[in-house]
């Protein structure tokens, strides 16, 4: 019914055959694999690179299927998180042209789902935004209709330190502006790539937007958040959202699991769900993040069957 798995973000320095290994190892049906450009990205978790569409032909096609053969692993999806309505115009082309690019290369795998951001540009309201939201996802829509992928927009605002304020560097943060979205790009190819964390810091109700978009969930992210409250009453919810929130595993933050799996089941959403690792507890070291999988797992677990 459902399938676990996780991003394979966390685990830069190893292969696409390392990282499925570990999967087989640490209880995972699935992986969400990274498909980002070759080169530096100075984000954190971006850049990372297990399959390099650019030189997917049919000899690396063919091994990629026997890998998950061999470990009884499948691909959730393929990753990619650039901002694609950056103001700097060839920072956005390549962003949008390679979001093509991994959509073409999720087909040529037989795999159905795409996930990846819409990008923004931080500078400027949602409306004016809007125009170059339009200009460039509808062509990128179309080739992902073409190919018969879906994509899947994690909902992250992407606003945390001061680099990225105002306005976040993700336009889909919030049930209005997907709406909004899939109104003035209506397509059944066009959807969510859900993580209920986004919404527990931006003080909003994670339950709700799975029902109300129970048509849009293409694929699940499994993170949990923990507030600061106390630092949250010092700095308010205008401060930078790092200084009174941190990611955490799923069960060691504010979401109730329970109930997200009642209800997730509920809208008859059948497919994967992927542990996003960014718990800075479990990052000193290879065996920490190895463990934070094993942890996930364990915990999710009593969820997934």
């Amino acid at each position: 019914m459902l399938t676990l798995g996780f991003v394979s973000a966390i685990l830069p320095e190893l292969s696409l055959e390392e990282v499925f290994a570990t999967a087989s190892e640490t209880g995972h049906d699935c992986v969400e694999v990274m498909c980002w450009p070759l080169g530096k990205s100075t984000r954190r978790y971006a850049g990372i690179t297990h399959i390099n569409v650019d030189e997917l032909g049919e000899s690396q096609i063919d091994e990629i299927h026997r890998l998950q053969d061999k470990y009884g692993v499948t691909i959730s999806g393929l990753g990619y998180y650039p901002n694609a309505l950056a103001p700097d115009r060839e920072e956005a082309d390549a962003a949008a042209a390679h979001i093509k690019k991994v959509i073409s290369a999720t087909a040529a795998l037989g795999l159905d789902r795409m996930n990846t951001f819409i990008g923004r540009d931080w500078n400027k309201s949602v409306d004016d935004n809007w125009p170059k939201f339009i200009e460039t996802w509808l062509p990128i829509i179309q080739h992902a209709e073409a190919e018969g992928v879906r994509v899947g927009i994690e909902n992250c605002p992407m606003s945390f330190t001061a680099d990225e304020w105002p306005g976040g560097k993700n336009l889909a943060r919030s049930p209005a502006i997907w709406r909004r979205m899939f109104t003035d790009i209506p397509s059944e190819y066009f959807g969510l790539n859900y993580d209920p964390s986004h919404l527990v810091f931006q003080q909003m109700d994670y339950l709700k937007p799975m029902r109300d978009f129970s048509d849009k969930l293409f694929h699940i992210h499994a993170k949990d958040v923990r507030i600061d409250r106390d630092r949250l009453d010092e700095v308010g919810i205008l401060a930078h959202p790092n200084e009174y929130h941190s990611p955490k595993l799923p069960g060691l933050g504010e979401v109730d699991w329970g109930k997200f799996f009642s209800t997730l089941t509920d809208t008859g959403y059948r497919g994967p769900v992927c542990v996003e690792v960014e718990d800075r507890a479990y990052e000193g070291s290879l065996d920490d993040r190895k463990s934070a999988l094993r942890q996930s797992a364990a915990f999710l677990r009593q969820f997934i069957a």
